[in-house]
């Protein structure tokens, strides 16, 4: 019996599925467990850099050929640059573009308190998506993003055995990517397909040298210009009325700001709306009465999205410089600490 398919009537033969369970019950539902992205939520028009763009999409293609290739294809790349710059979101832009399904990890994922696990658990995502591939007809990948918080060596942070086995099996599957084990006896016709990984970082040069050597990764580091940067912002605020030029002032405006800092000035101009919106409702005191245990037939009072303005993004931005500024120049613990030594 097929077990991804369950007791579906028609598949199986009517003495297995029955009647007490329903005609198309699931006897194996936690076997189906979607563990793959998709990307419904990217609703909109996004833009994607083409330096970006040309970089992951090569990347992905060549892994996908390498059976066809004479020349040795690194199966990781790795995507690095400052902080708060676009990597994951330009990644999955272009996911959605391509189709491809992939299965994305955290760095959070990279420890465990039972030795061994994350490595298992890193060949197991992996296996998955040489699934997709193989069941599904989809190109897939694995993704871990902010890999050096997981594994980067920073000060003297201790590295731990799982630190040590996790890189050890990302260096394993680059050599062998299409040999991969969970614990299972080896067989010869187990073969996975060979799937493409991609890790995002802020520094990789925290990273164990011999993982990132380019036999084993490719390294692309991301850094968008001014041009880029208009480009992005100006899509992102072309919903809202904003024109070119109102954006350039913008970004002339806070030079040298990450890419989510002008993502932070439209939620700042929320903050009035959803005060207003709060006060409409009954104020603090019966927030969670009608956000939580509201009945069924009654309804919120619409929230109203403020009108985005260019004195708007403005005055957010500045809002946001001022406490930038202040958690740089206040040193809070060495104020508390001044006076130990009297």
């Amino acid at each position: 019996m097929n077990i991804a398919v369950g007791a579906r009537a028609g598949v199986v033969d009517s003495l297995f599925a029955g009647n007490f369970l329903g005609k198309d019950s699931d006897i194996v539902f936690d076997y189906r467990q979607k563990v793959t992205r998709s990307f419904e939520y990217l609703q909109g028009d996004y833009y994607i850099a083409p330096l970006f763009l040309d970089k992951v999409v090569c990347h992905i293609v060549k892994n996908y050929l390498a059976h066809l290739l004479n020349v040795k294809v690194p199966l990781i790349l790795g995507i690095w640059g400052g902080k708060g710059q676009g990597k994951s979101f330009q990644t999955e832009l272009i996911f959605q573009t391509m189709g491809v399904e992939p299965v994305i990890m955290s760095a959070g994922e990279l420890e465990s308190e039972r030795a061994g696990e994350p490595g298992k658990l890193i060949r197991e995502r992996y296996r998955t998506a040489s699934q997709v591939v193989q069941n599904q007809g989809k190109m897939s990948c694995l993704m871990i993003n902010d890999i050096d918080a997981g594994l980067g060596r920073f000060g003297n942070t201790q590295m731990t055995v799982n630190n040590q086995i996790v890189v050890g099996t990302l260096m394993n599957l680059s050599d062998n990517p299409t040999r991969v084990s969970i614990g299972q006896d080896w067989r010869e016709s187990d073969i996975t397909n060979r799937v493409p990984i991609i890790v995002t970082g802020n520094d990789l040069s925290t990273i164990y040298a011999p993982l990132i050597r380019d036999g084993r990764m490719d390294k692309f580091f991301w850094q968008p210009n001014r041009e880029d940067i208009v480009n992005i912002v100006h899509r992102m605020y072309e919903k809202d009325g904003i024109t070119r030029d109102e954006v350039v002032s913008i970004v002339n405006r806070f030079p040298n700001q990450a890419l989510d800092f002008y993502g932070a000035l439209r939620s700042r101009t929320y903050d009035r709306s959803i005060s207003k919106w709060v006060d409409d409702i009954g104020g603090i005191e019966n927030l969670g009465k009608q956000l939580l245990r509201r009945k069924k037939d009654e309804k919120l009072p619409v929230f109203t999205p403020p009108e985005q303005t260019l004195e708007a993004l403005l005055e957010s931005g500045n809002s946001l410089i001022r406490e930038q500024q202040l958690i740089m120049e206040t040193k809070l613990s060495k104020e508390y600490m001044k006076n130990i030594d009297d």
